[in-house]
């Protein structure tokens, strides 16, 4: 899955040029860079690639979703409707900017759930956020279909589904603005980035006034007479992140050819057990296939395989989400608690520990059940096939002493 299994010359060179001209700042300086822009030539490529009008680079996926929702003027007592899986990176942007995460339950495509949207929207409700998760897409027919109802806003998470799509249109292109993170372990790496989507020119212009201390970045070769017509934040990214990134997204189809290839072959071999079923993908043809996910029939069973692969010493690349720190509500307790290290304003708080510590019996019913089988670039055909069938072994083992086999 992650792009930093293929980091090699085309990344050393691209920094190299950074390196060569000491200008690792992104703006200003034009004269000693000596034409080296290497945030803009990245930019470019994520318009030409993923099918965007603009793009905005920032410091992380976090950043992204954060400048986002500022420039999309979300703000205190606004309401976004999250996923109870995603990474704990969702619901903090949304709390940066004083909103309240709303999260509800997901479904079998480990996405929103639309009923669950539905039920959830208020006079409040201002977005809808669908989360990617694990290189898959959600029901963006329907969130498109719900948001142009209810006139709210559609942000894409976008962030571990790079170079997914969903009926022709790449993921985080669809909504009013869409964000990848480019940190170590995804798709494409920067080591540490992200970037905001959209074909809004209003957006576009705030995120890269907003990312970037209010500059408005039309004091031509002087930065110091750029106007600042409102207070942004510092989420810039440095041209030694954006330089790996140049190079890496060229690499782009490689990446995705070679974790389609190694995700189909996985697939084959645990469906020849009965009582495996997969993840629902929205649209097959634009899974990005980072991962495999897939369900046993209960709960129990899937705490008894995952004990047994750690005992066996082949758990590492599967992730049992139930239990998981960073990734479903079961572990929130910061979250529950609405733990902050600054002050918030006693409504907010209370909001935020209402929505966290409402009902998800219909998420943990999916999510007890789930593992996701991280998708390796490097693995060889021979690897997937020994790695298939020790992890058959072991689920066929605990079937066989659950009594679960016909």
């Amino acid at each position: 899955m992650p792009g930093f299994e293929f980091f090699g010359a085309e990344e050393r060179k691209e920094v190299n040029d950074v390196l060569e001209t000491g200008i690792l700042m992104r703006y200003g300086f034009d004269g000693p860079r000596k034409g080296i822009w290497k945030s803009k030539e990245m930019e470019a490529a994520v318009c030409e690639t993923f099918g965007c009008r603009y793009a905005q680079l920032v410091s992380s996926g976090t950043a992204a979703l954060t400048a986002a929702m500022n420039a999309l003027g979300i703000g205190y007592g606004d309401e976004i409707i999250v996923p109870a899986f995603t990474f704990v990176a969702s619901f903090e942007a949304v709390l940066s900017v004083g909103a309240v995460p709303v999260l509800v339950d997901v479904d079998d495509t480990l996405t929103l759930n639309p009923e669950a949207v539905r039920n959830a929207i208020t006079p409040k409700t201002k977005c809808i956020m669908p989360v990617h998760m694990c290189g898959g897409m959600a029901d963006m027919d329907a969130l498109v279909a719900i948001c142009k109802e209810h006139n709210l806003i559609l942000l894409e998470d976008a962030c571990q589904s790079i170079g997914g799509t969903y009926k022709g249109k790449k993921l985080g292109t669809i909504g009013d603005a869409g964000t990848f993170s480019f940190d170590f372990v995804k798709t494409i790496t920067c080591g540490e980035g992200g970037v905001i989507m959209t074909n809004r020119e209003d957006v576009y212009i705030a995120s890269d006034g907003y990312s970037d201390h209010g500059h408005d970045h039309k004091g031509g070769l002087d930065r110091g007479a750029d106007l600042h017509p409102f207070i942004g934040y510092n989420f810039r990214i440095s041209e030694l992140h954006a330089a790996v990134g140049v190079a890496q997204i060229k690499k782009l189809d490689t990446f995705l050819r070679i974790q389609r290839s190694n995700n189909k072959l996985l697939r084959e071999i645990l469906a020849t057990i009965p009582e495996i079923s997969f993840r629902r993908i929205p649209d097959e043809a634009g899974d990005s296939c980072s991962f495999l996910s897939w369900f046993l029939p209960t709960e129990a069973i899937t705490k008894a395989v995952v004990a047994e692969m750690k005992i066996q010493g082949i758990l590492a690349g599967n992730f049992y989400w139930f239990v998981n720190n960073w990734h479903y509500i079961t572990k929130w307790d910061h979250l529950k608690n609405a733990v902050t290290l600054n002050h918030v304003h006693p409504d907010l708080k209370a909001a935020v520990i209402h929505h966290a510590n409402k009902d998800f019996s219909a998420s943990d019913a999916v999510m007890g059940r789930c593992i996701s089988t991280a998708i390796s670039l490097l693995w060889t055909e021979e690897q997937i096939k020994a790695k298939g069938e020790q992890m058959k072994a072991v689920i066929n083992k605990i079937l066989k002493e659950q009594q679960v086999h016909a």
